[in-house]
């Protein structure tokens, strides 16, 4: 997970990350996302907003551990992020211990 973590900081450094529930739900459902991440802290709605466009969409959905998502980006209190680079979003994917999240 601490490797998963630093590879988002990366992403967050070269401007390859957007960040904010509302943001992560447009860049889904207009197909610039490669992958989604939800804090565990996020909220039921942000999880439904969001699980329901990753699904719609066929976007991988992943979960960080509770309030580790926007610490790792360095914007504390952030509970979504979607990475927009294709071959940075299958290292993390590849690096995640975390289940993808798929039924809300």
């Amino acid at each position: 997970m601490d490797r998963m973590l630093n590879m988002l900081g990366l992403c967050a450094r070269a401007g390859k990350l957007i960040t904010g529930e509302k943001a992560c739900v447009q860049a889904v459902r207009g197909g610039g996302a490669c992958a989604a991440l939800l804090d565990g802290a996020a909220s039921p709605n942000a999880v439904k907003a969001l699980g329901d466009a990753c699904r719609s969409h066929g976007v991988p959905l992943l979960r960080t551990g509770e309030y580790a998502l926007g610490d790792a980006i360095g914007k504390p209190g952030r509970m979504a992020a979607v990475v927009t680079e294709p071959r940075m979003a299958e290292r993390i994917i590849a690096l995640s211990t975390a289940e993808p999240f798929g039924e809300a």
